[in-house]
């Protein structure tokens, strides 16, 4: 998917200039050089971005509200992109999140602009929450929405509490990822947590005697 096609479009028609898409990317990539030089978000100012993706100030204006909303748009862009689900079943889909979380976390390892942008992030409460809002939270909803669906077709009890679930497949991964740099992220940890959670949180079905 495209940035700009990854980004939310408005209803109805769009006044104004179109969107180019040049133009969104070499803005993105005037954030990263910034970022790789070492300036710090405090120092990352429209003008500064402005002058070295070579636009102007209004051209970056008309597409995004202030630098934090752009810089969350660098964070997403440098990120593995959001996957598509299978569809099929729960289970698959459940591996399929978490294999993209894995990957997220993979890449926050192995890019180091990847990972003064997480750490700078954290450190602004104003673009920290614009993050989860924008992009952690509807993935959860996402994870949510699987784990409702299995519900429903029978393929979890109905007594479980779904955030709860949510957490314990999702805590594994974020665990290694975030809190143990250290940890390994090997191929198939995906599976091997869903599958373990799944163990207990299936139905009990029925044998006839």
């Amino acid at each position: 998917m495209s940035l700009a096609e990854s980004r939310p479009r408005p209803d109805g028609p769009v006044r104004g200039r179109p969107r180019s898409e040049a133009v969104e990317r070499a803005i993105i990539e005037g954030v990263m050089k910034l970022l790789e030089d070492g300036v710090s978000l405090a120092e990352l100012s429209v003008e500064r971005i402005a002058r070295t993706a070579g636009v102007g100030k209004a051209t970056i204006y008309r597409r995004w509200s202030g630098k934090e909303e752009l810089f969350i748009d660098v964070v997403r862009a440098v990120e593995p992109a959001d996957p598509e689900l299978p569809g099929v079943c729960m289970r698959d889909d459940l591996v399929v999140l978490l294999e993209n979380l894995r990957q997220r976390g993979l890449a926050s390892r192995t890019s180091a602009m990847l990972h003064n942008a997480h750490a700078q992030m954290k450190s602004s409460p104003r673009i920290w929450a614009a993050y989860h809002a924008n992009v952690v939270a509807p993935r959860r909803a996402l994870g949510l929405e699987v784990l409702r669906r299995g519900q429903r077709d029978g393929e979890l009890r109905t007594d479980v509490d779904l955030e709860l679930a949510n957490d314990m497949l999702v805590g594994p991964m974020l665990t290694r990822a975030v809190l143990r740099p250290d940890a390994e992220l090997p191929e198939g940890l995906a599976e091997q947590i869903v599958d373990t959670v799944l163990e207990g949180l299936r139905p009990v079905r029925s044998t006839a005697s």
